[in-house]
């Protein structure tokens, strides 16, 4: 038993790996040819046994680098030298920037019951604030008590901001008095995932370990979100390092059945919109974490493209995918809170400075809409749903155009988020702080980062250049069709993993209820860099259904 054990010890080693829960040093253990031939296995290699002994020299150094590289402190906010970029070869970037164009509102007035305003959408509440008929304060101070009210039930809110939110309220009260006017979010409050820095508040990454942690500077989102005249009244509940909806206060709870979880990990966003404890929210997204939440809680979700919004300030868990987006009641919200966050800040590198050029179409009559025709006909829980959405779009006039995506194994690629989440969270792994986390059962993060180790440097490298591949493909599909926008199921026929990992903007909104009356949804992705077409052909089609406008009985 002692021998089985020294050769995992020893596995571990050759691939630069650290056995848990003991004082063993990987460097003490010379690595010989038998460990070598054993750690190979790992990764599905074999070498002969003069080459094993050609390898040792080297192999011996590198472990001995892997421990002198390891005792340089490396916080979450160091993003490594190598940088994603989603742009395919012969991308054509929009380059004229013209002025946003919301939609008309009509008039709007106070309802007749305060509670109704709870469901008011954003552009909504920013015309009454306006139009004076109700201040920033007032309509803070109804949002922070919804929160307290139902918060306890939901455990969507790890921590109230209520100070600060009174505080920056009261400001755009007396801008406006004096003349000074932001723009549709001037005094709307709004909650922000707690991955998102601000100061002199904690960020928690909804973790126990991190529960106290004050970061000294506040995340680009929210300084975008304050000069836009934002109100920030809490930081929402988030599965414990961006995964599930399980944080150290305990599950946050889905409003249209308490007795369910409310997904993740912008658990606490969906879940305090879809109950009207918020008019929008700001959620993140590495693999669904803003579509799988808008879903089940019944909201309108936005993952923008790759290098849209900056990261600067958000907890990093895979630089190559992680993408920060809004959470609200409409599409045209969507677009309001997108155009106030996105743009370059000088601090994420990722991030491109690209015209949004949004503007409402007033029908889809001549637009072509791609239809991952496959994917509807397969046999998955939704297609009765979303079949009746592509009866809609064709009623509403589009040209629907059948395409499917080129054939890659997204599922395997997915190495990616293990590979990076295991460096952004290393220091856990290597001091055993990863005992500490609230889940732990095999898929949890624990066992994902150990795993992680085991995966080799070549692997990983090689993952990325597939990666180049398939969006090359999927750009020269869609240009070859001449699909702007296309249609897909929320989760069948792996669209959600393959544009993760592309980069592609995507738009969930509601479209029914399934047999337990809970919401569904359907999602519309866009080319590169697109959301202003994709957010104008999603909002015609919801603005020709009522799904988005049903909300829980709380």
């Amino acid at each position: 038993m002692k021998k089985k054990i020294y050769v995992l010890f020893a596995c571990v080693a050759c691939v630069g790996s650290f056995f848990l829960g003991t004082a063993y040093r990987a460097a003490d253990q010379p690595i010989t040819t038998d460990i070598a031939n054993y750690a190979s296995k790992v990764f599905g290699i074999e070498f002969s046994p003069t080459e094993r002994d050609s390898m040792l020299e080297n192999l011996n150094d590198q472990l001995k680098g892997f421990e002198r590289v390891r005792k340089i402190t490396l916080t979450n906010d160091v993003a490594p030298a190598l940088l994603f970029d989603p742009v395919p070869a012969g991308f054509a970037f929009e380059k004229v920037k013209k002025p946003f164009k919301a939609s008309l509102l009509g008039k709007v007035a106070l309802p007749a019951v305060r509670d109704s305003l709870a469901y008011y959408t954003v552009a909504e509440l920013g015309e009454l604030i306006r139009t004076k008929q109700i201040s920033s304060v007032e309509l803070t101070r109804f949002f922070l008590e919804r929160l307290k009210k139902y918060s306890p039930t939901l455990l969507n809110v790890i921590t109230l901001t209520e100070e600060l939110a009174l505080a920056q309220a009261a400001r755009a009260d007396a801008e406006l008095k004096a003349g000074t006017y932001r723009g549709p979010l001037h005094g709307i409050p709004y909650g922000a995932k707690d991955l998102l820095a601000k100061k002199g508040h904690p960020t928690t990454w909804g973790s126990n370990i991190y529960k106290n942690q004050q970061l000294p500077y506040d995340a680009t989102v929210i300084q975008k979100l304050e000069k836009a005249g934002a109100v920030l009244v809490a930081k929402m509940s988030v599965g414990e390092f961006a995964m599930g909806d399980v944080w150290f206060g305990g599950k946050t709870r889905n409003p249209w059945n308490t007795q369910t979880g409310a997904s993740g990990s912008s658990a606490g966003s969906g879940s305090a919109v879809s109950a009207g404890c918020l008019p929008f929210a700001i959620g993140t997204e590495t693999l669904g974490s803003i579509v799988s939440p808008s879903t089940v809680n019944g909201v309108t979700g936005l993952r923008p493209t790759f290098g849209r919004v900056s990261r600067f300030g958000a907890m990093a868990l895979s630089w190559s995918m992680d993408k920060i987006g809004p959470m609200t009641r409409s599409v045209e919200d969507c677009a309001l809170i997108f155009n106030a966050i996105q743009g370059p800040d000088g601090q994420d590198a990722t991030v491109r400075d690209v015209p949004f050029n949004y503007e409402p179409l007033k029908t889809l009559k001549g637009t072509r809409i791609g239809y991952l025709k496959k994917s509807f006909e397969s046999n998955y829980a939704n297609r009765a749903n979303d079949s009746v959405t592509l009866v809609k779009l064709r009623e509403l006039g589009a040209e629907l155009v059948p395409f499917e995506l080129p054939s890659y194994p997204v599922g395997d690629l997915t190495i990616t988020i293990g590979v990076e989440g295991g460096a952004a969270f290393d220091e856990l792994t290597l001091t055993n702080k990863d005992d500490q986390m609230v889940r732990q059962i095999k898929n949890a993060w624990p066992n994902e980062f150990r795993s992680a180790r085991y995966i080799p440097a070549i692997e990983y490298v090689q993952a990325q250049r597939v990666r180049t591949k398939m969006i090359q493909d999927l750009y020269q599909v869609l240009k070859k069709e001449q699909i702007e926008v296309y249609i897909t199921p929320t989760y069948a026929g792996g669209n959600l993993t393959y544009t993760n990992l592309s980069g592609h903007p995507s738009i969930c909104l509601p479209n029914g209820f399934n047999r337990n009356g809970m919401p569904t949804s359907i999602t519309f992705t866009a080319q590169l860099y697109n959301e202003a077409k994709l957010l104008a052909v999603a909002k015609v089609y919801q603005d020709a259904t009522f799904w988005h406008k049903k909300h829980p009985n709380i």
